[in-house]
């Protein structure tokens, strides 16, 4: 992502390639005509691990690319100023349905969306129960299924964040 932007979005000199600080690994996009600087920092997410009565794990089958078509957790990208569990309320209520009271944190997982390498995340996940709403997948979520742990469709899992959170849940009941 950092060679797409040739141009300085505030003053339309071009771009350079440079080290912040200079002893840094990491390359930014630089203006040297107004010092702007894009930082290309991971992009936040937030979403839940929602579990039922019966200790099954409510998963969304994805209707958008990224991964069209495989599971996931329900979630999606904070607002700006958004904080992340204010944003996982927001998005498994427009994904699924569901009124949901976070019951504990759950982890921070990075990982990159689509297939450019350089579109990093940061995906913050609660653990949920449901208590209230009407279940049923809406938003970008065109199926959802509530799954036991020994029957997570591993294979189908959108994004290595998704599987690396279910497998820290690893079955156990909230």
């Amino acid at each position: 992502m950092l060679v797409d932007y040739k141009f300085c979005p505030r003053c339309a000199a071009t771009l350079e390639t440079v080290a912040i600080p200079k002893s840094s690994p990491f390359s930014r996009r630089k203006c040297a005509a107004c010092g702007w600087i894009f930082w290309n920092n991971s992009r936040p997410t937030a979403g839940g691990l929602i579990l039922d009565d019966q200790n099954r794990l409510m998963l969304i089958r994805r209707g958008i690319e990224p991964s069209l078509g495989l599971w996931d957790l329900p979630g999606g990208f904070l607002e700006p100023g958004e904080h992340p569990l204010d944003g996982c309320i927001r998005e498994l209520l427009e994904e699924t349905g569901a009124v949901v009271e976070p019951v504990g944190f759950h982890g921070v997982f990075m990982d990159t969306y689509g297939p450019n390498p350089d579109d990093h995340t940061h995906n913050t996940f609660y653990m949920c129960k449901v208590v209230g709403g009407e279940i049923a997948a809406a938003d970008d979520a065109e199926e959802l299924a509530w799954f036991a742990y020994a029957d997570i469709p591993w294979t189908e899992l959108a994004f290595k964040n998704v599987t690396e959170a279910v497998e820290l849940w690893g079955g156990k009941p909230l």
